[in-house]
């Protein structure tokens, strides 16, 4: 006869095993979660091209660029200032139709942005001339489109624009820092609600969608400028990725989790 303290005993450990049961099967589910969920995100085709750890895959001026915090860094000081705009530019070749996602944060004093279907401009070392989705910390022109070098600003915050092209010099069409060709075929939103959603020396999410002569720029997940550029004459279909430090006061800037699909 089994006694009542042994039949205790038995009991406890019955008990142990089905809870044991139970945390297994858990375990499993949140296993199976986390892979369908890496599967999903590889599924979507966007790949890291920042490894949170160095530059490896970028080039730029060192004195300028770092990586810290799993972050990349560009920094002006007043010990180290800058006297012509400088650029981190991606190493894995020219991109034609791409997204670009990521986040940024800079300082109020900043100036900055993610420049694509770019030259290098061989003039100045570590230069790109091309088109650049704006960033700065007082959120002026952050989400435009602004051709570096080039036919300066293709669309405002708040604008969906056809950009022309037009005769003669390319300076001879610039007018107040923005294209003669520039035609505003929609408006997004106003510029101050739109800035509304931007924080300030903050993350915030960026997202780049550029197919064929539509340029997209999104800031936390709304659509900040809409660029169709039929100048054919001016216009790049493909070109280098990189992003800027742009000349002025002492700033920092930081980019993280840049994710590109092709």
């Amino acid at each position: 006869m089994i006694s009542k303290f042994t039949s205790f005993k038995l009991g406890l450990v019955a008990s142990a095993l089905i809870l044991g049961s139970c945390g297994s099967s858990t375990g499993s589910g949140e296993g199976t979660n986390a892979t369908q969920s890496q599967e999903a995100e590889q599924s979507n085709g966007f790949v890291s091209i920042f490894n949170g750890q160095n530059l490896d895959g970028w080039d730029g001026d060192p004195a300028y660029w770092r990586v810290e915090d799993g972050t990349i860094v560009g920094e002006v000081t007043p010990d180290n200032p800058l006297k012509n705009n400088t650029f981190l530019i991606w190493q894995g070749g020219e991109l034609a139709d791409f997204e670009l996602k990521g986040e940024f944060k800079i300082t109020e004093a900043g100036n900055s942005g993610v420049q694509y279907r770019s030259d290098l401009f061989t003039e100045v070392p570590y230069a790109l001339r091309g088109y650049q989705a704006d960033i700065d910390g007082k959120n002026a022109y952050t989400g435009q489109n602004y051709e570096e070098r080039k036919r300066t600003t293709l669309a405002y915050r708040g604008q969906s624009t056809t950009i022309q092209p037009r005769e003669g010099e390319l300076r001879e069409n610039v007018e107040r820092n923005a294209w003669k060709g520039l035609e505003v075929t929609k408006e997004l939103g106003d510029r101050d609600s739109l800035k509304s959603l931007i924080k300030s020396e903050d993350w915030n999410s960026f997202h780049l969608v550029i197919k064929g002569n539509r340029l997209q720029h999104y800031i936390n997940g709304v659509l900040m400028s809409e660029v169709l550029d039929e100048d054919t004459v001016n216009r790049k279909m493909e070109g280098l990725l990189g992003i800027q430090v742009h000349v002025g006061p002492p700033m920092k800037v930081q980019y993280r989790d840049l994710q590109l699909k092709k």
